[in-house]
């Protein structure tokens, strides 16, 4: 009962409706009732203006303008035009109203057939009333099951908005999530990769410098040197974790620094690939030098993750190129394949190892591109500067 004295929050633009809708069928139904049945054609209006309120309280209007037509029955007053609200109060019902409800709607349409038919039909012979019977019972079954329908679309609807919102939702958290866990790998690597060596580094700088009395003064220059890019290093080293580091602190790995894998690893990790089934062509181009820790790190995870791309996306029998470019300035990385990974993974949806591979290349000062090539296949293109730019100096 609580359920059904509970107005609906209804949208302005459907109370304004409903409004409309039952000013006009007063206007011709109630108007046309008066003109057929005279002063009983007042009880018309009885049917007609509770549909104000059919969307909010859809079962309360149901049982007012139900009662109005059963006045109209025993009051022996003939069918009249505003009879028509009852079939626009069981539509409503059955559209908006709970499903217990809706029911019960039915029936009631039933019991008013057999009361119609009786009072209104009852001298007519039997295939007559019989006839009456079905075109009446027809007539209201048909209104209740086009409601039954709009109800189901409606529910539908929503249903699939719902999921929608939800997958929404699911996806960003997952987006968040994985960021969040890139980059804090991140950060645990710069610190095994980086800070370890910086902190010896100065140490030992800080030591040369105070020991090189007796040594040349270029040595001494050069310890001076040392000393200053090491703390230099390590400050932008400490801002970029600053940055990586989430409200929620992260406890760094315990153990010991450990080396990390790096250009040098790259021929190692595309035999373990080949050996997987996937055809790799490996090349070199230009003089190779010694990289970074980082450098050197963020180009082998950009490969690793080209190639577990291509063994994902693209299909049996791809062929893939890793190519590297030591360029004057610059660390070319190209990943590329034949397959049909550009149809799984395009560019303008990136997945969570594009993400990373970005995040990687963004704090060694590069960038990477990726997308579909032309003629079929995929290619990932990293440019990773040898020098990182610091405060606007190399």
């Amino acid at each position: 009962m609580t359920g059904i004295l509970t107005a609906r929050p209804v949208p302005a633009r459907s109370k304004a409706f409903d409004l409309l809708l039952a000013g006009g069928l007063c206007m011709v139904f109630g108007l046309l009732s008066i003109a057929q049945a005279g002063f009983v054609g007042v009880l018309g209006f009885g049917m007609l203006v509770p549909l104000i309120w059919r969307r909010t309280h859809p079962e309360l209007v149901l049982l007012g303008v139900s009662a109005v037509a059963t006045l109209q029955w025993l009051g022996g007053a003939d069918l009249m035009p505003a009879n028509v609200g009852l079939l626009v109060a069981l539509y409503t019902i059955s559209v908006y109203g709970a499903v217990r409800y809706s029911r019960i709607a039915l029936a009631i349409g039933g019991l008013g057939v057999l009361m119609a038919v009786s009072r209104y039909w009852s001298n007519s012979d039997w295939r007559q009333q019989v006839t009456m019977m079905v075109a009446l019972g027809a007539v209201v079954f048909g209104v209740w099951a086009f409601g039954e329908r709009r109800r189901t679309s409606r529910l539908y609807v929503a249903q699939l908005e719902e999921r929608a919102a939800q997958l929404e939702r699911d996806r960003d958290r997952e987006a968040k999530l994985a960021v969040s866990n890139e980059r804090t790998r991140i950060a645990r690597e710069i610190h095994d990769v980086v800070a370890h060596g910086l902190s010896i580094m100065i140490v030992q700088a800080d030591g040369g410098l105070y020991a090189a009395d007796q040594s040349p003064e270029q040595a001494k220059k050069a310890l001076a040197t040392i000393g200053d890019t090491g703390r230099a290093s390590l400050t932008e080293m400490r801002k970029m974790l600053g940055l990586l580091k989430q409200d929620e602190q992260n406890g760094l790995d315990p153990n010991q620094p450990r080396p990390q894998p790096g250009v040098s690893s790259l021929p190692e990790l595309i035999d373990n690939v080949r050996d997987a089934g996937l055809t790799v062509d490996y090349q070199v181009t230009g003089e190779p030098r010694d990289l970074p820790a980082l450098l050197g790190l963020t180009a082998y995870r950009i490969v690793q993750e080209g190639l577990t791309n291509t063994l994902k996306h693209a299909g049996p029998g791809a062929r893939t190129s890793v190519q590297l470019d030591f360029g004057r300035e610059m660390l070319t990385v190209a990943v590329t394949d034949d397959g049909r990974g550009g149809g799984v993974a395009p560019s303008s949806d990136p997945g969570h190892g594009l993400v990373g591979m970005r995040q990687r290349a963004s704090i060694s000062g590069g960038t990477v591109s990726a997308g579909p090539k032309a003629g079929g296949g995929y290619e990932v293109i990293a440019k990773l500067p040898y020098h990182l730019q610091l405060g606007g100096q190399t």
